[in-house]
C-alpha cells in the first residue's frame, strides 16, 4: 500500500511539474486554465475538454492547460458542483414549477420539465464557471507570472521553486 501510495505521489509531481513548464506568456497559461475551469463547469460530460481546446484557441490560451483545467469537475466533485449550479440557477430563474400527480404527466410536461431543469443548470454553471474562471485565471496569472521556472513538491508536501537564489548566480555582481 505504501508502494502504491508513492507511485501516484510520484506520478502527481511530475504531472504538476509538466503543466507547470508549459510553454506561453503568464497571460496565455492563465487564459488556458481561466478557459478549461470554465468549461468544466458545464454538465456537458464527454465535450468539456473538447469545448475547453475551443474556447481557448478563442481567446489565445494555452489549449493544454485549457484541457487540464475541465478536471475540476470530476467524479468526486460532479454532484455538489452541479447540485450548487441547478441550485443558484433556481435562485436566479426562481423554483421550477413541478408536476406531483402522474395523471397530469404527458409529453408536453415533461419537455417543460426538462426545459426548465436545463435552463436553470445551465444558468447556474454559466456564473459559477464565470466567477471559478475569473478567481483561478487571476491565480494562475499571479502563478505563473511570479514565478516562471517549474516548481515542484518537496518530501514535506510543500512547493519548492529550481530557481537559483539571488546570491548563487555569478553573473549577477
Amino acid at each position: 500500500m505504501r508502494r502504491l501510495r508513492q507511485k501516484i505521489r510520484t506520478r502527481v509531481r511530475r504531472g504538476i511539474r509538466w503543466l507547470w513548464s508549459q510553454k506561453g506568456s503568464p497571460g496565455e497559461r492563465a487564459r488556458g486554465v481561466a478557459a478549461g475551469v470554465f468549461c468544466g463547469c458545464f454538465p456537458f460530460f464527454g465535450l468539456q475538454m473538447m469545448l475547453s481546446v475551443g474556447l481557448a484557441s478563442l481567446v489565445r490560451g494555452n489549449r493544454l492547460l485549457a484541457a487540464a483545467g475541465t478536471l475540476v469537475s470530476n467524479p468526486l466533485t460532479y454532484v455538489p458542483l452541479y447540485w450548487f449550479n441547478y441550485t443558484l440557477g433556481c435562485w436566479v430563474l426562481g423554483p421550477a414549477p413541478v408536476t406531483t400527480r402522474l395523471e397530469g404527466v404527458n409529453r408536453s410536461n415533461l419537455w417543460n420539465q426538462g426545459w426548465d431543469f436545463s435552463q436553470r443548470i445551465l444558468l447556474g454553471s454559466a456564473l459559477v464557471g464565470a466567477l471559478m474562471a475569473l478567481l483561478l485565471g487571476l491565480l494562475a496569472f499571479h502563478l505563473y507570472g511570479r514565478n516562471s521556472t517549474p516548481v515542484s513538491l518537496s518530501r514535506s508536501g510543500r512547493y519548492r521553486s529550481h530557481r537559483p537564489s539571488s546570491g548563487s548566480d555569478p553573473s549577477c555582481g
